[in-house]
């Protein structure tokens, strides 16, 4: 049986990496160009990117696009630490779960590789203003 006659119920017992917990838990299944595609989208606030995975390839079953979206997203540091975990239902629980409740903004901004926050009190000029 190919993994793309296999059904979904099937495939995610076989979904154990840790990535996955930074998804939705249901991806949704859909055909483009005739061939079936599972699409996971991100779990993270404000961020709407979705990872294709074509079900008809050889690595249909492989993570590495979703681990480079999530070091990006959610910083390596977070990666690193869900790789930790013993499965992905831990890692969903406490550190998906916590980081969404207590995020801050400048851990945020940390994550996206901007380097360090900075705050400025001056007065936006009129031509900046506009």
């Amino acid at each position: 049986m190919f993994v793309d006659q296999v059904p979904s119920e099937q495939l995610q017992k076989e979904w154990v990496s840790p990535v996955y917990a930074f998804f939705g838990s249901m991806p949704v299944i859909k055909e483009i160009d005739g061939r079936r595609v599972h699409e996971f989208k991100c779990s993270a606030r404000g961020c709407k990117v979705k990872i294709r995975r074509y079900l008809d390839t050889k690595d249909a079953r492989s993570t590495s696009n979703m681990r480079k979206h999530v070091k990006s997203c959610w910083g390596g540091d977070v990666l690193s630490a869900a790789d930790n975990a013993k499965d992905a239902n831990e890692v969903r629980t406490k550190i998906v779960g916590s980081i969404l409740r207590n995020g801050s903004i400048t851990a945020i901004f940390e994550w996206k590789g901007k380097g360090k926050v900075t705050y400025s009190h001056r007065q936006h000029t009129q031509s900046e203003m506009r």
